[in-house]
């Protein structure tokens, strides 16, 4: 009996196994192709069959994209606005978190069913639009940072996590004469490095590559982060791609040019990518932990 549990859990792990890879090789190659599309030629990639290698081999792509005199720009607006946007949301969110948290906050059940509630419902982009145009936010740096302070998605995480924590340790230090903001800054918050690692990450990958916002909402060039600009020119190439189709009655015009607009694409994808591998490393180990919150219960 024991033999043939074992067998059965060695078929079960071997098959686990197989699922797994079988994931991973379906998350990898696309992004190789990714990759192997961007330093190839843009024409030649036209012609498909480029798999996981360049067939031609170029950077015309990238050097299109950095001849943009705005782009050290854009690129310290993304930057800004990714480190101040996801410090304070993280701070505000994990203060909002908290407080809910707390039993005898006055009317905690309505506030938390009022939150909940405004994620049922979305008025649009164009009363978005005057709201923010009536606070005078619209065309400043503070449009990407005041409107995604907070997230209920979340405070609902956090508060979860929180509501997970041992109580005794809080109840301690209430006799220790710590208040609520002391309790907060100095046990929650290191007892929660594993969520907040994970909001962290949510809302730095959210800003950067956030284009919607600056796309709609600012006008002044010099206010454009990186993803906006990036749109905007890839936008400019398909208009080009298609005035010379128009013009010739085919693409083979497209020769006189190196890039087209899905090769640009597929650069752009890359430039924006780099930065979010080079973040995860740093906050993978709690991060896999934030992922798995509300999956056990004391």
């Amino acid at each position: 009996m024991k033999i043939s549990q074992d067998k059965s859990a060695i078929v079960i792990r071997i098959i686990s196994l197989i699922i797994i890879i079988g994931l991973v090789i379906t998350i990898i190659l696309p992004l190789i192709n990714i990759f192997a599309l961007a330093f190839n030629s843009g024409v030649d990639a036209q012609k498909g069959g480029i798999t996981f290698f360049p067939r031609k081999f170029s950077l015309d792509n990238f050097k299109e994209i950095f001849k943009q005199g705005t782009l050290l720009n854009a690129l310290f607006i993304s930057v800004a606005k990714t480190v101040i946007g996801t410090i304070l949301s993280v701070i505000l969110t994990a203060m909002a978190a908290y407080v809910l948290t707390i039993k005898t906050l006055p009317f905690r059940r309505i506030i938390s069913f009022f939150l909940v509630f405004t994620m049922l419902f979305s008025a649009g982009v164009v009363p978005l639009y005057i709201l923010l145009n009536q606070l005078h936010l619209t065309d400043t740096f503070w449009v990407y940072i005041l409107p995604s302070l907070y997230s209920v998605y979340n405070i609902l995480i956090m508060r979860t996590f929180f509501n997970q924590l041992p109580t005794s340790v809080i109840e301690a230090a209430r006799v220790d004469g710590c208040n609520d903001f002391q309790i907060f800054w100095k046990i929650v918050l290191p007892m929660s490095k594993p969520v907040v690692a994970s909001i962290t990450l949510f809302n730095a990958v959210s800003q950067w590559n956030d284009w919607f916002t600056g796309a709609f909402f600012v006008r002044n060039p010099n206010l454009k982060p990186l993803a906006t600009v990036l749109q905007d020119m890839l936008t400019k190439q398909a208009a080009i791609a298609e005035a010379l189709k128009q013009k010739s009655g085919s693409y083979a015009m497209l020769d006189k040019v190196t890039i087209t607009g899905d090769s640009m694409q597929m650069a752009m994808i890359v430039l924006l990518t780099i930065p979010v591998l080079f973040l995860f490393p740093f906050v993978q180990k709690h991060f896999v932990k934030g992922i798995n919150i509300g999956s056990t219960k004391e």
